[in-house]
């Protein structure tokens, strides 16, 4: 079953390439959604599919060398109608 999180971490999480994994990883795991930079400091991101999977990209950017993820937000969001996952800013 699908599901729709949204996230928002803080920590060393800007100016590490966050985004550029987060994408990457969340298209290759067949995710939808988006991530993007806010102005103070942490890191915004939707994503949709199935909830292991959604759990699978987070431990994923956990491991990442130059990314520490000090805090994270969660919170569920309805399903949204989109293709793909985007990277804003």
């Amino acid at each position: 079953m699908k599901i729709r999180k949204h996230f928002y971490f803080s920590g060393r999480v800007q100016g590490v390439g966050f985004r550029f994994q987060a994408c990457r990883i969340a298209r290759s795991l067949g995710l939808t959604g988006y991530v993007q930079n806010l102005w103070d400091g942490r890191v915004e991101m939707e994503a949709q599919g199935e909830e292991s999977v959604l759990w699978d990209l987070v431990t994923a950017l956990h491991k990442q060398p130059y990314i520490r993820i000090e805090n994270m937000e969660t919170a569920d969001l309805p399903l949204k109608e989109e293709k793909g996952f985007q990277m804003a800013n």
